[in-house]
This record gives C-alpha cells, structure tokens and sequence, in this order.
C-alpha cells in the first residue's frame, strides 16, 4: 500500500513524540503522529504546542504550512508507512516491577494494519529484556513485522534542541530493522551508536540512575548537614573554592519526574530486587519531602499554619507536572494540619494563587521548584522560607540541574 509519510509516531502528541515529530518534518520526513489525545492533537493541528518544548512552535508552524506533518486517530492510516515509532514505553507497578500491559496493547491494536515490509522502532524507555520480550510477542502472533529499540536521552523541555545534538543510540532485533533505524536516525542526529538491544535498554537505564543517585547523595549530605545545624549550600561554596574535583556536585532538590525514579527502579525489579544502592536512591529522593516538613514540625505547630508551595512543576520553568514531589509535599503538609497555598509559574490550576499572593497570605513558604521568577521576590519580614535549591539567596548557590 502508497503512503504519502516516511515514518509515523504512536504517542507524536505526547511529551516523548513530540519533539521527534517536529524535527523529522523540519528535516524532510514526512510524519505521521499518530495519537489517541483528542485534545493534544486539535493543539498541535491549531499551530500551538500542548505543553512547553524549546523552540518547539517555530518548527510545528513550518512543518504545517510545509505541509509535513499529518494527524491521524485512525491506526489503519498506519498501512505501509515504513517506519513505526511507538513512544509507549514500561512504567512500574505497586510493586516496583515493569509493566509490558501498556506496551503489549498498543502493539495489539497496530498488528492488523502492520506488515512485513515495516518497522516498528520502539522510542520510549523499557525494561531491560522488553526487546526481546517483544520480539517473541510479535513472531507468536505471525507477525513478521521489524523491531528496533532507539531511546530518547534528551531533558524533558529540550527535545528539540538536544535530538540534534546528542548521539543517537540503535539496537535492533534483525540486520534489516537496523537498517531501518540507522537511516531515519542519521537524518535527524550528528551521528549514531549501534549496540545490541539489551545494551541499548541498559544504557538509557544508567544514564537516569546513575544521575538519581547523585541527586541522592547530595540530598542525603544535605538531610546530614541541617540537622547539624549547618548551612549545606554555603559549605558547598566554601569547597569548591579553588578545588576543582568538587565542583560536579550538584546542590540538593526535590529529584522527581516520569523517568528517574521509574528506570531506577526498572533496574531493581532486573535485578531481582538486589540493588540497594538504587533502592537507598529512591528511599532517600522520595523521602526529601517528608525531611523538609519534619524540619518545620519541630520548630513549630502546622496545625493551622498557612504555608505556600512556590512551584508544583517537577522541574524548573516547565509546566509538567508528572510524579512532581511537590504534590507529595502538599499532601504532607495537609496531613499535618496545615492550609497550603499552592502557585506555579506555568501550570494552569484554578486553585493556584498568584505568588504574589502566596507571599502575602502565607506563613511559611517552601520553594517546591526554582522558577526563575523566584529569584527577585520580596518576602515579607517575618516569613520563614524554606529554599532548599538557594535560588531566593543573594549568595551564588549550589549549580541547578534539571531534573529529567
């Protein structure tokens, strides 16, 4: 069967999809997003991004007056579209263990409008052995279909500046889907590495654990330090003067997002449950927030206290949301007795106050995420402000990091 794409991507509206779409089609491909989110799709039709991407909305405006990127809801428009990308990747159950459930029931619905002459090049992070999980999936229902596996690395926000920036990884299951995958990839990235599927699933695993782990360790330094009554951000400082070997450390924050915590544990649940390091990770990263309102219970009743969150993203300046400790910190905070009084620079809430407000209204404040709008605030005299991140100081604080 013609088709008038070069490639389509299950999931293109999504946070995953999208930046992939856009520079595809800004490099000539013609692309298909494909995707089941009404709404994402009818945005992205419209000429606007359904949530912050860098640089994004240039290249979605171009790609559709180009005329380089269609839309579809219909999986049949799938049909002879030579290179599949699916962005559906394996999140974690309530026991820290892959689930395939949502991967195995996008496959199914995509089968019957598949062939042979295909190749579906899975996006999206899986657990170690998904690959070949998949690949005997596929052959036990006649499908001779071609698999790949060429994950995204990039920072959540940035997509579309760091596809085209950083080296693009490709595993696949058979020569001729690495074919596949090699040609659609060296379009878009300065160059690619091959690798074998399960290489190329381990790689993108270490790449977020190993960074959550480091978040951990500065997070636990800082748990260690305040507790003894020292200003963790300021010895920072006084240790990287004129030494160098310290200076890759990152200060402490809430590490959360879709991604960090999940492949962590994806790795735990690979090693059957004996990876304590990665474990101790998620103990301590989830656990900041239980820390910082601790902190305030022994200084002071919360029962009644109106206390403001300043940033419910799970990043600095980025409106998404997703596994946010900021949330967390709410929940606490209500637990304990407390009226919280929630703001954010980019999420769109109707019970978010203005930060003006919260700083008005509020006894204590928390910086849940450093937004850029936080540096040149004015608290009120008398307002307690927990910043664990120092970006209200006038002191140079500990280097920011995004966190995905």
């Amino acid at each position: 069967m013609k088709t008038r794409y070069d490639v389509a991507v299950v999931g293109g509206a999504g946070h995953v999809g999208v930046p992939l779409s856009l520079v595809m089609a800004d490099r000539g491909l013609r692309t298909l997003i494909f995707d089941i989110n009404t709404a994402a799709v009818e945005t992205l039709r419209s000429g606007r991004l359904p949530f912050m991407e860098e640089g994004g909305e240039p290249l979605l405006r171009r790609a559709l007056r180009r005329q380089m990127l269609g839309f579809s809801q219909d999986p049949a428009q799938l049909r002879g579209i030579p290179a599949v990308v699916v962005t559906i990747g394996t999140p974690i159950d309530e026991f820290l263990n892959p689930n395939f459930s949502l991967l195995t029931r996008c496959i199914d619905g995509l089968l019957p409008h598949l062939t042979a002459s295909q190749t579906i090049i899975l996006r999206s992070t899986v657990a170690p052995g998904a690959t070949d999980f998949l690949e005997r999936y596929l052959r036990r229902r006649g499908s001779k279909v071609g698999l790949a596996f060429c994950p995204e690395r990039v920072v959540q926000g940035r997509g579309v500046i760091e596809i085209q920036e950083i080296p693009q990884l490709i595993a696949a299951t058979s020569p001729r889907a690495l074919r596949v995958a090699r040609e659609l990839f060296s379009k878009i990235a300065p160059r690619v590495i091959e690798m074998t599927p399960l290489e190329a699933e381990f790689a993108k695993l270490i790449c977020n654990t190993f960074r959550y782990i480091t978040f951990a360790a500065t997070n636990q330094l800082y748990m260690m330090c305040s507790q003894a009554g020292i200003d963790y951000l300021r010895l920072l400082e006084k240790v990287r003067e004129g030494y160098p070997r310290m200076a890759y450390i990152p200060g402490p924050g809430f590490a959360a997002g879709p991604c960090l915590m999940k492949d962590t544990m994806q790795l735990f649940a690979f090693g059957r449950h004996s990876f304590p390091l990665g474990q101790v990770a998620m103990t301590i990263n989830e656990g900041l927030p239980n820390f910082v309102v601790e902190q305030l219970r022994r200084r002071m009743d919360l029962r009644n206290k109106r206390i403001g969150i300043l940033g419910m993203a799970f990043k600095a300046d980025s409106d998404d949301i997703r596994d946010s400790l900021s949330y967390k910190l709410a929940k606490i905070l209500r637990f304990e007795g407390a009226e919280v009084l929630a703001s954010d620079e980019y999420v769109r809430d109707p019970n978010f106050l203005p930060k003006e407000e919260v700083c008005r209204r509020a006894q204590v404040i928390i910086i849940g995420v450093p937004h850029k709008a936080y540096r040149t605030l004015k608290f009120p005299r008398g307002v307690e402000v927990v910043d664990l991140w120092g970006i209200t100081r006038n002191t140079h604080p500990a280097p920011r990091r995004n966190s995905e």
